[in-house]
């Protein structure tokens, strides 16, 4: 994926501390739309961190985040919640779909917290559910599904909304390593099809060749890796 025009995602000199110690600082980067890029980093570095902060789930001490032209450090909690639900969508590794609800219920959250009228919701569920190939389980509950279905309830509840910006927080973790390349294919392929952004945490050198663009989180920023 490749992108060219206004970033859908702008960050500058970010910082983040906990105490007095910095868990990161520095931290600038730019996505446009179309452009995957992957953050390695090893575990405690600070990447689930920095991926909340981009969605502005979280905090930060320093340093600016503009999304889809909206500067979030200027919006309260409630405005921030509000620029999330339309244009971030989320995908983690640990799946985090409602067991008491059934496939298309999960898929169809984003659009029922929009307010998307419900023939329209319904369309856009299966026709999400479709393109991650689930097609016909959609009364299924999550505990009658794999680890690698799950996570694909998770990538179409993810874009069922169409976000400018897709976040993806070690999606592949908790899968083995053939399903994991299934599923970041599907990732991938999907968040093209949206014409979406798609930012993805990592510590697996095999998932961030994939992208167009590979960055390591360090204490003191961004640093483009080498090779």
């Amino acid at each position: 994926m490749s992108g060219e025009g206004i970033p859908v995602l702008q960050v500058t000199d970010l910082a983040r501390h906990y105490g007095e110690e910095a868990v990161f600082s520095r931290v600038s980067l730019q996505v446009p739309a179309g452009q995957f890029v992957a953050i390695l980093g090893e575990s405690g570095v600070g990447k689930s961190t920095l991926l909340n902060c981009l969605a502005g789930l979280d905090h930060w001490d320093g340093g600016q985040v503009r999304l889809c032209g909206r500067l979030l450090d200027e919006a309260d909690d409630e405005e921030r919640a509000l620029i999330r639900r339309r244009h971030v969508g989320f995908v983690f590794q640990a799946f985090h779909v409602l067991p008491h609800l059934d496939v298309a219920q999960n898929v169809g959250l984003p659009l029922l917290l929009l307010g998307t009228p419900e023939p329209e919701r319904s369309q856009r569920v299966q026709a999400a559910l479709e393109g991650v190939g689930l097609g016909g389980l959609e009364a299924r509950l999550p505990q009658q599904l794999s680890g690698g279905q799950l996570q694909r309830v998770a990538i179409a509840r993810a874009l069922v909304h169409r976000p400018a910006l897709l976040l993806a927080d070690e999606p592949t973790g908790n899968l083995d390593p053939t399903t994991a390349a299934r599923v970041l294919d599907l990732l991938i392929a999907q968040t093209r099809d949206h014409g979406a952004a798609l930012v993805l945490v990592t510590h697996s050198e095999a998932a961030a060749a994939r992208a167009d663009r590979v960055l390591r989180l360090t204490s003191e920023g961004l640093r483009p890796t080498e090779g």
